[in-house]
């Protein structure tokens, strides 16, 4: 009761026109630079810190959380027409949403990731009000050694999953990893990997090996070895969802949420695991297996409906150990931590006794901010889709125009440029043999910290291995990776292929 109280006195400072004023700017800016590659809302909200000295932390953190969320819309939107995606946890909505958008279908991709957004948002904002205590109190039992096992667990989930072939999923990943380790050694501050290059002591941005291997990549491709004909993608079957859309995604969203929430809410970080798990579980359970990508098929929407959901429960449930333990557990929530201590305001255990009219302000704020984003994404469906009767050429040429301002605004260096369209190149190597390009990304996401938990875990051990499987925790993510594993072998052994070869 003393929740729902709690609540309803932050609705009512919500509804204040100001503070809705600034949740309006905060969602418009973020759909914005979430279709804008090599921006984001880390980089926007880190502009938009200075604020903080003349508006009142209410209205800052409300329009900071709209960036947040709209970043999420709206890095769905150039992921589905364009291949482009604007945010990292954006590029599962590629694999299945642009292969829709060349087969007729962009309106419906574009539907389901709005709703889909929007769902999840409201969902898991409901799980934050409820029990984001209890979560949090959870979490906090996750060690070093079960971070570790959860991450094995999302390589190889992703490398047998994507692509037509297990052994080209894993080829795909090393490729992320090596490019992971990259720059300084985290430990010893040597640089590593780096021949020389002066450029290359600090890593390689993902943002721009994202950019090249699907904007670059992609439109370099189309070049190439896609006739005009071939790209379908201006005859449009359909603008909306249909009554099948509907029944395939309904599931799909809540499964999304279910697999996104939890993990946002793990101080692991980043949308990136959820999204592919929930890509994973979608490719698993569907009844229309023949319309993956990995399967030739012309894009099925669940693949796009279920990791939408999952990359908007997971931004929602990163606020729980944000406003909970003071941990941020994104670049964007770290961030928004160093707005709220320019505020004077420490997020941790006592922020709810200090400060609980805020928080309970935001927390409002973030439903009317995803019925915000809702109304104003889905009107413009019917403008996005019309991108599409660009001639491809004409849209090819934008694409790279696109990526390499967004590239070069990042650090402004004609070096990230060329090595943009080194990547590019090696997309179009990777399309043109047939290697899936997203376990890459997940790699050089996800590597660096992999390292730094095994380092953690084995520092912690005293260099005993066996901490992997003694804990129960991480032991249990560890046999699940067998699993993912095995059960492919074990069913291609009875006749029965879940890749198109080996």
């Amino acid at each position: 009761m003393e929740i729902l109280l709690s609540l309803a006195s932050g609705f009512a400072s919500a509804f204040d026109p100001i503070n809705l004023v600034w949740g309006f700017i905060g969602c418009l800016l973020g759909t914005a630079i979430g279709v804008l590659p090599g921006i984001g809302p880390a980089l926007t909200v880190a502009l938009l810190l200075p604020i903080t000295a003349k508006v009142d932390p209410t209205g800052a953190l409300i329009m900071f959380g709209g960036i947040y969320y709209g970043a999420q819309f709206g890095g769905s939107t150039t992921s589905i027409l364009l291949n482009t995606p604007g945010e990292s946890s954006s590029m599962v909505t590629a694999l299945e949403g642009n292969l829709m958008a060349r087969n007729g279908r962009a309106g419906p991709a574009l539907a389901t990731a709005a709703i889909g957004s929007f769902v999840a948002g409201t969902i898991a904002t409901l799980l934050l009000t409820l029990f984001a205590p209890i979560v949090a109190t959870l979490a906090l039992k996750f060690g070093p050694a079960e971070y570790f096992a959860i991450l094995v667990l999302s390589f190889t989930t992703v490398s047998a999953v994507l692509g037509a072939s297990m052994l080209r999923g894993f080829a795909s990943l090393g490729i992320g990893l090596t490019i992971g380790l990259i720059g300084l050694d985290s430990t010893s501050g040597i640089a590593r990997y780096t021949m020389g290059v002066p450029e290359m002591v600090d890593g390689i941005e993902v943002v721009l090996v994202a950019v090249g291997l699907f904007a670059v990549g992609e439109a370099l491709y189309s070049l190439l070895y896609q006739k005009e004909e071939d790209a379908g993608r201006h005859r449009m079957t359909s603008l909306w969802m249909t009554r099948s859309d509907w029944k395939r995604s309904i599931p799909a969203w809540i499964r999304g949420t279910m697999i996104g929430f939890p993990f946002g809410s793990i101080p692991a970080g980043g949308a990136e695991i959820p999204t592919f798990l929930s890509y994973s579980a979608e490719r698993k359970l569907s009844k229309y297996p023949e319309e993956f990508a990995a399967s030739k098929g012309k894009g099925a929407i669940e693949g796009v409906a279920g990791p939408e959901a999952a990359n908007n429960a997971s931004a929602t449930g990163s606020l729980v150990p944000l406003l909970t333990l003071g941990i941020p557990t994104s670049a964007t929530a770290a961030i928004l931590l160093a707005a709220f201590q320019n505020y004077n305001l420490q997020p941790g255990p006592m922020l709810f006794q200090t400060s609980g009219d805020l928080v309970w302000t935001l927390i409002a704020s973030l439903y009317i901010g995803n019925l915000i984003l809702l109304v104003l994404n889905l009107p413009l469906v019917g403008l996005w889709v019309k991108l599409l009767q660009i001639p491809r050429p004409y849209l090819n040429a934008g694409i790279l125009v696109f990526a390499t301002i967004g590239v070069y605004g990042m650090r402004h260096s004609s070096f990230d440029l060329m090595l943009m369209l080194l990547i590019g190149w090696i997309g179009v190597l990777m399309r043109r043999f047939d290697f899936p390009i997203a376990p890459v990304i997940v790699g050089m996401l996800l590597g660096p910290m992999a390292e730094k938990q095994l380092r953690n875990a084995l520092s912690i051990s005293q260099g005993d291995w066996t901490i992997f499987i003694t804990q129960p925790i991480s032991a249990a993510f560890l046999v699940l990776t067998l699993f993912v594993l095995l059960v492919p072998y074990v069913l291609h052994s009875r006749g029965i292929r879940l890749q198109e070869d080996d």
